[in-house]
């Protein structure tokens, strides 16, 4: 799999990805973006506009139909499964709007299981998700599972899981859609720390006010970058 040198963790290049519904669908149409090291960036735009599309083909959930999606220096357009699954578990966090816990384990064995995929010793990967859990405000809550957590909570795991690995880049689809306005606003407050710590940030969301914690703001309609919006402090 073919390897770049760049400050990029993210590159899109001439990026198009079609679907076969009844007919042709462009959900992207000759896209390029950079994520530079570090950087917090948030995707705007309307239903149907290729949002979670950009996001699929940043986290390798999905191959683009044309053009190139580089990942921490790795063309995942040209990778095989294996590979972009690779990538997936080593170098990408996933936070979803629906949280996507095992209902069964705990917050500590949700915390762990990239870490088992990753082949990490016992002990070592329970010391991880003890840490995380504890940086997120959840070191009382390791024995609990998915219905036994609020909303935020859950929201909370779900950040430490997706840091266990430490990966390269945070991708963060609609965090706060399925909590309320005070816990959505301690969630993002977490973000944004993880930000001064030096993650990546993809965000895609709906709400202006979200966006606005990022650095820069790029607005999506009808599949192609409409604008791009350099925030300041």
């Amino acid at each position: 799999m073919a390897q770049a040198d760049t400050d990029d963790v993210v590159t899109l290049s001439n990026v198009r990805k079609t679907y076969r519904l009844g007919g042709i669908v462009e959900a992207l149409a000759d896209v390029s973006l950079s994520l530079p090291r570090g950087s917090y960036t948030a995707v705007m735009g309307p239903s149907g506009s290729g949002k979670s599309t950009l996001l699929n083909l940043v986290g390798g959930l999905d191959t683009p139909t044309e053009g190139q999606v580089t990942v921490a220096g790795q063309d995942l357009a040209a990778a095989s499964e294996a590979e972009r699954a690779a990538v997936r578990g080593t170098q990408v966090g996933f936070i979803f709007q629906t949280f996507n816990l095992m209902p069964r384990l705990t917050a500590l064995e949700n915390v762990t299981m990239p870490l088992v995929f990753d082949n990490w010793e016992r002990s070592r990967r329970r010391e991880r998700a003890r840490a995380l859990l504890s940086d997120v405000g959840l070191g009382d809550r390791l024995d609990h599972k998915p219905t036994e957590l609020s909303g935020g909570q859950r929201q909370r795991v779900a950040i430490a899981r997706a840091l266990a690995p430490d990966p390269e880049l945070l991708l963060a689809d609609e965090p706060t859609g399925n909590v309320d306005t005070e816990t959505g606003d301690r969630i993002m407050r977490l973000l944004d720390e993880l930000h001064t710590a030096g993650n990546t940030i993809l965000l895609v969301t709906h709400e202006r006010r979200i966006a606005e914690r990022a650095e820069r703001i790029v607005h999506v309609r009808d599949g192609s970058i409409e604008r791009t919006e350099e925030l300041t402090d």
